[in-house]
This record gives C-alpha cells, sequence and structure tokens, in this order.
C-alpha cells in the first residue's frame, strides 16, 4: 500500500484500452435509428450568397433532409459567439460580427459551412452534398492581417470599419517610452509567430440526438469541457434548454485547445436531429479539420527592447498586430491580450513595459488558442529579442538572462502578473550543465571540420497556468468562472469513486488523480474511478486547458478528500472509543496513533452506508462535494537548450541535442510529466521547423492536408534531456504547477536561436524549413 501515491513513476492506467484499440471515442458512438451529416462547405473565401437550390440533392437516394442557414434562423437557433469581452483603448466593446452556425447571406473563409444534409450512410450525404446548387458572387479577399487594416481592404463584417475587432493597451506607454529614450543600447526585431493548425489524432466529431418522447437531447462530442459546451449552447446558441441537454465527452483523441470551443457542426447536429426526427452524426474528415477546426498563432509583432550601461533591462515596448480570421472564436480574444501581453515580462526584472494589440478579421479560418495560447508567442517575441541583444552587446546569452533574472519573491510585474516563487537560475544551471554548454565550441569546430553549421540556442520560459481566480477574470471581460468541482464517493465497500469537471484528452487523469486518492486513503489505484465528461454525472464543471486540471482540478479533489477524510476520522474515533485527534490514516487503515487499535478502510466506508453504530447526529453515507477557485495563476518556469547541425548544401537542420530543465513545483507522476513535456517540444519543434498554415492571394488554404502542412515525425525528432527543479507553488493545496503547455511555448525559440547562430544571421522565418534556411545561407555569404 502506498507505492501507487503521489511522486510516483505509475504507468497509465488508461493506455491499456488505448492501445488495444478498446478506447471510445464519438465515431464509435452508434444510437438506433443513427443517420450521417455532411456539409456544403464554401469554395469561396468572400462571397455573397445569391441561391441556394437544393431540390436535386433532396431527390438522391437515402437523403433525409437538406437544411440551410434560412431555416436554422427561423427556428431561432443564435449566433457563435465570443465569450471574452475585450474594450479597446478609448473604451469602446470589441466590434463581434455575426457568425451564423450555417451562413446565411455571406461566406467569409474556405471551409465556413452552408448547407447540411442528413442522410442514410455517410457516403449518401456526400453524394447529396455535392448536388447540392449554390449560386455566388465572389467578393476580393484579404488573408494577412496587416493588409486588412490598409485603407480600401475588403470589409468583411460591416459591425468592425477597416476589420480591426479591437485596439487594446497594457503597461505603461510613458514610462516605457522614456526608458527607451534614456537607453544606452534599444534592441529592435519584427517577430512572426507563424499560423498552425492543431492536428489533434482524432478529428472533431459531433452526434445529436434529439428523443420527442422524453423532449431531451444528447450531444455527444469532442470536448475538452462538456459542461461549457452544454451551459453556451443552451444560454447562447438557444438549441435547448439546459435541463434537457445532456453533453458527453467521450475518449477524446488529443485536443491541444481546439475542442475547447463550440463549432458550428454540434449545434447544427442537434437542430438537425429535431428537425429530421433521427439522431444525426458527423465526424470530419483531416481536410475539413485542416479547413475549419480553430487554428493558432498568427502574430506579427514589432519590438523595441532597451538596456542601460550595465546591460539591465529597462523598457520593453511591443505592437502586435493578431489574425484572429473570419470571426469570433469563443476564447479568441483572451489571447493576444490577457494571455500573452501580461507574459512579456518573462523571467526577468523590467521595470516599464508597454504592449498595444490591435486584432484584426480576415478571410481565413477563425484562431483561437493552441497549445500554450498566448504564452508561446509572449516568449517567442521575448527569447528571440533576447538571444538578439546578447549577440548586439557582444555578451553571453546565458548571462544577459541571469542578470535580468527576478529573484526575490513575490514579484510583482508592470503587466498585471503577480510571480509567486521561482528559481530561474536553478534551472538555467541545470540546462546548461545537461547540455555541456562550456563545451559548444569543441563541437562546432568538430563540425566545421565535417562541413556543418553548428549552433545553439537558448530560451529561458515562464507561464501562465490555471487561470484565476474568477472574480479577476470576470472583471477582464470573461464570460465564465475558472474555478474546479470535485465530488469523491466512497462505496459502502470502500471502494472510490471521484467525478470531476475536469476532463482528460490525453493527460492521464484516471492514474494521476488515483494517486492522489490512494496517497491519502492507501487504497489501490485499483480500487479508485475518475469519473468525468458527462454532464448528467458530473456536476458543472470548467474543464480542461491552460494546464488547470493539476493546479484547479485536483484542488478541487483534494478539498473533497480533506471533508471525507474528516468524517472516516470521526466515524473510525467512534468505532475505536478514541479521541478524533489521535486518529491517522496509514497503509488503508484507519488507527489510533502510537497503539495497535485499528480499522480497515473498508470496514468505516461500510458503517457509514449500514448506519447501525454512528456518531450522534451523523449522517449516514461518505460522499463530500467541494468547488476550488485558484487565489492567483501558477508559474512555471524553466530554461531549455537546443544544439542544431545544418547541411549547408540543402539547408537541412538536423537537432543533434535538446535539454529542457523545467519547475513544475510538486510532480504527482513523474512519467506522465515527462510525457507531457516531450509531446509539448515536438509541437514546438514542429511549428520551428516543418508547420505552417499558408493561404494563397484569394483566401485558399494551400496547406490542407498532410501532403502539404508537415508534421513531425521521429526521425525529425532527438531523443530529449529532460528534469526538473522544485519550487512549490504557494497558492494551491498540493504546490503544483502544471505542465501540459511548457514544452510548446519553450521549444520554438531555442530552436530559430540555436538555427541564426549557426548560420551568422539576425532572424529566420519559421518554420524554418531546408529551402527557407538554404536561402539564408545564401543570403548571409553576400
Amino acid at each position: 500500500m502506498g507505492i501507487e501515491g503521489v511522486g510516483v513513476r505509475v504507468a497509465r492506467k488508461e493506455d491499456k484500452r488505448f492501445i488495444t484499440g478498446a478506447g471510445r471515442y464519438v465515431d464509435d458512438m452508434v444510437v438506433p435509428g443513427m443517420k450521417h451529416a455532411a456539409f456544403v462547405r464554401s469554395p469561396h473565401a468572400h462571397a455573397q450568397i445569391k441561391k441556394i437550390d437544393v431540390r436535386r440533392a433532396q431527390a438522391m437516394p437515402g437523403v433525409i433532409g437538406v437544411l440551410t442557414g434560412k431555416e436554422l434562423k427561423a427556428d431561432g437557433i443564435g449566433n457563435l459567439i465570443c465569450g471574452w469581452m475585450i474594450h479597446s483603448k478609448d473604451g469602446s466593446p470589441m466590434k463581434m460580427g455575426a457568425w451564423s452556425p450555417l451562413a446565411v447571406d455571406k461566406v467569409r473563409y474556405v471551409g465556413d459551412a452552408v448547407v447540411v444534409v442528413v442522410a442514410e450512410t455517410k457516403g449518401q450525404a456526400r453524394d447529396a452534398a455535392e448536388a447540392v446548387e449554390i449560386t455566388y458572387k465572389e467578393l476580393k479577399a484579404v488573408v494577412e492581417a496587416t493588409k486588412a487594416l490598409e485603407k480600401g481592404a475588403p470589409q468583411i463584417h460591416a459591425e468592425a470599419e477597416n476589420n480591426l475587432i479591437f485596439d487594446w493597451e497594457i503597461g505603461d506607454a510613458k514610462a516605457t517610452d522614456a526608458a527607451i529614450k534614456a537607453a544606452a543600447h534599444v534592441t529592435r526585431m519584427k517577430i512572426v509567430n507563424n499560423r498552425l493548425v492543431p492536428n489533434a489524432m482524432e478529428p472533431r466529431a459531433a452526434l445529436g440526438h434529439y428523443d420527442k418522447a422524453e423532449d431531451h437531447y444528447t450531444c455527444w462530442t469532442t470536448s475538452q469541457n462538456p459542461h461549457v459546451a452544454r451551459l453556451v449552447m443552451s444560454a447562447f446558441y438557444n438549441v435547448a434548454p439546459e435541463n434537457k441537454l445532456r453533453v458527453i465527452a467521450p475518449d477524446v483523441g488529443g485536443g491541444f485547445g481546439s475542442k475547447i470551443y463550440i463549432y458550428p457542426e454540434e449545434i447544427v447536429c442537434l437542430w438537425a436531429s429535431k428537425k429530421t426526427g433521427v439522431p444525426v452524426k458527423w465526424v470530419a474528415d483531416r481536410t475539413e479539420s485542416f479547413l475549419s477546426d480553430a487554428h493558432g498563432r498568427d502574430h506579427v509583432s514589432t519590438v523595441e527592447m532597451a538596456f542601460d550601461k550595465n546591460n539591465r533591462i529597462t523598457g520593453l515596448k511591443v505592437d502586435t498586430i493578431a489574425n484572429l480570421g473570419a470571426y469570433m472564436s469563443l476564447f479568441s480574444s483572451c489571447v493576444p491580450t490577457y494571455l500573452y501581453a501580461t507574459l512579456l515580462s518573462g523571467q526577468y526584472d523590467i521595470p516599464a513595459i508597454h504592449a498595444n494589440v490591435r486584432t484584426v478579421y480576415t478571410n481565413t479560418a477563425p484562431v483561437d488558442a493552441y497549445r500554450g495560447a498566448g504564452r508561446p508567442e509572449a516568449t517567442y517575441l521575448l527569447e528571440r529579442t533576447m538571444e538578439a541583444a546578447a549577440r548586439e552587446l557582444g555578451v553571453s546569452p546565458a548571462e544577459l538572462r541571469r542578470k535580468n533574472f527576478i529573484t526575490s519573491f513575490p514579484h510583482q510585474t508592470p503587466v498585471i502578473m503577480n510571480y509567486d516563487a521561482g528559481d530561474y537560475g536553478a534551472s538555467l544551471d541545470a540546462a546548461m550543465k545537461a547540455s555541456d554548454y562550456a563545451g559548444f565550441a569543441k563541437r562546432k569546430a568538430a563540425a566545421a571540420k565535417k562541413g556543418l553549421l553548428r549552433g545553439i540556442g537558448m530560451s529561458c520560459y515562464i507561464e501562465a497556468c490555471g487561470i484565476a481566480p474568477s472574480a479577476a477574470v470576470g472583471s477582464l471581460g470573461a464570460g465564465v468562472g475558472l474555478w474546479e468541482s470535485a465530488e469523491v464517493r466512497v462505496n459502502a465497500v470502500g471502494t472510490i469513486e471521484v467525478l470531476t469537471g475536469s476532463h482528460s484528452h490525453g493527460q492521464g487523469h484516471e492514474t494521476t488523480f488515483a494517486q492522489l486518492v490512494n496517497q491519502r486513503f492507501g487504497v489501490p489505484i485499483d480500487s479508485v474511478s475518475i469519473v468525468h465528461g458527462d454532464t448528467d454525472k458530473v456536476q458543472m464543471g470548467m474543464g480542461t486547458y491552460g494546464s488547470r486540471s493539476g493546479a484547479v482540478g485536483m484542488s478541487a479533489i483534494s478539498k473533497a478528500l480533506d471533508k471525507v477524510e474528516a468524517k472516516a476520522k470521526k466515524i473510525a474515533a467512534h468505532l475505536l472509543e478514541a479521541d478524533e485527534g489521535d486518529i491517522v490514516i496509514e497503509n488503508g487503515a484507519l488507527k489510533v496513533a502510537g497503539t495497535d487499535k485499528t480499522v480497515p478502510w473498508f470496514q468505516v466506508a461500510l458503517a457509514a452506508y449500514t448506519a447501525h453504530n454512528l456518531p450522534a447526529g451523523m449522517e449516514p453515507g461518505l460522499k463530500e462535494t467541494a468547488f476550488y477557485d485558484p487565489s492567483n495563476f501558477t508559474f512555471p518556469a524553466g530554461c531549455y537548450i537546443c544544439e542544431v547541425e545544418i547541411e549547408p548544401e540543402t539547408g537541412t537542420t538536423e537537432i543533434v541535442q535538446f535539454v529542457a530543465a523545467d519547475d513544475f513545483g510538486n510532480i504527482i507522476n513523474p512519467m506522465i510529466v515527462e510525457g507531457q513535456v516531450h509531446g509539448g517540444i515536438a509541437q514546438g519543434i514542429g511549428q520551428a521547423l516543418l508547420e505552417g498554415a499558408h493561404y494563397d492571394a484569394s483566401g485558399q488554404l494551400l496547406t490542407a492536408s498532410y501532403m502539404d502542412y508537415t508534421m513531425p515525425r521521429a526521425g525529425d525528432l532527438p531523443s530529449f534531456k529532460v528534469s526538473t527543479s522544485n519550487t512549490p507553488c504557494p497558492g494551491n493545496p498540493l504546490g503544483i504547477k502544471g505542465c501540459g503547455e511548457a514544452g510548446a511555448i519553450g521549444s520554438p525559440p531555442a530552436v530559430i536561436n540555436a538555427i541564426t547562430d549557426a548560420i551568422g544571421i539576425a532572424d529566420i522565418a519559421m518554420p524554418a524549413s531546408p529551402p527557407t534556411v538554404w536561402a539564408a545561407i545564401r543570403a548571409a555569404k553576400h
């Protein structure tokens, strides 16, 4: 007993069903009478819908219904919303253009849903979708945010003049300008953060079922937060009353942020089920995912970093233009604002910071949070600028960072965040030692003898996880709370069910959450069941995103365990005729400290339910609920060092070493943490070297399949060296910080810093593909 608890490398319980093909995803769900949906999507990036003729499609074999946006609107289905209100610096609210689940008068990006066809089979639905005749009047499109702001650019939404959604700022402009004016040195850069497509293993899917007899709706969906989906679909989209809508997110094959939002397809499948009288299922194909899943990143920024004569940073000025695509997705507005600009201090003590952010509509897929959500963009900007500054100042990149580290905590930054704890020097030292940073010059010389260019780059990142507290984010415009819930049910035989509002889509909750229970009560983790993802089973919860499952979700569980423990000790004290304060829990039993008087855990549970012998006035049962609203973000941080070799004749880059030194506070399961870091680094390297969504000038997505959008493979990645240090988080009962996004945040600048170091240039665009690197090498020679 006890060996499966906190800090132990326990193999994931859930992996047995995943690796044997026994996982149950939305595509595995079958409901009696179920039919299939196919969407007719716009082939144009910007066009007026002049006419829709569905007659030929309706007459095709197996077709049950062909439905349009006008019918949807006639039934009162609402427009999709953005759930975080941002005001421009002049006080005006953001300009949210209408986004109908099925377009009515106008389409605004390639992939915009216009018509849905419901048929007996998926093939019949697709055939009929091709028979729908839509007459468009094509309009001029714009895909780049900077061009969308130019005079004469196509107007995408009437509500947003010049396509500007909001013009927002944070920090002290006057103090920052003064610091730059008085600086001994100013590093200036233009930073572009390339657009990405999330690409979870499981594509998005939805199954809507309206039960006429019960007047009840059920939606199976690939969601990271089913309760929020139910709330939004009932309160804003008028699909169904909340008490008549059940949302189930079964096994979900990865999310990375792309499955936080409510998309048109869930809404339409539920509505279409009531309209046609049959359950309606839709599963995206991969090209549909490329076209219609929310994309990530896509920032263009200019930055000025000021230094005094001692190389201390005195000011940071940032101007960012963020592309939000054709519509405002659910959390899109907070990504380039409160999740981005508030992290621009990084690990550094910067007295004056000012950031201005303009968000823009373009004729591209909507952009929202993707693994890291704003934090990777901030880290990339800051760490590329720090590396450039070190080269301009002629000092060690490591020592310039060390000189500017925050060393005293808590630390209030000029951009809202109050860092509670950290030791940035420890991570820097660990990474430099693991990478043999001091021996790099020798390795570079050896590579040169082989005709290879070798470079080294580092990145010191910080992120804010477990976004909180609810009152604070509410004052900043958030439409929902950011607490989490838990219910712990001890059954009569001593087994335990934990019902959590957090949702697992690859993070290993069924293991780590059970380890927490094992640590507390000594019951085997196989006796602990973790229940999530079903709004009819689990009380209201906020879901999983922003590395919040541990710091927020497990803290709620910990609070519920506190209550269970207190009641169990009262029962044990009564059974053992002892003082409650003397009861301790050890090895799956409750005992009187310092004696051999003991009662097994299962016997306490049984006593709670038989209720034959309980303390006077105690209610039967052993079940407790808790809600946890964190008092602050948590702040994981670390240092990543990447070493590359480049073949100058081909531009091919090989990562020969990658070291990650992270501080995640207390760790529940080191093996799962390492897996999260590995996955994040792989995605970050993908962004730096391989991945990028590209549209042509007319708005056609040129990278709409794996033939054109390059995902990292095993051969593209080295064996990572990962390690952790620990400054416990003081803001939650478990001292944990969150680890799910760190790898994707810290790795892109480390890779690009290494490449630019190898070539001897100031900057290179992501993805630094072989043609891009080859061209940069040629340009550097001239």
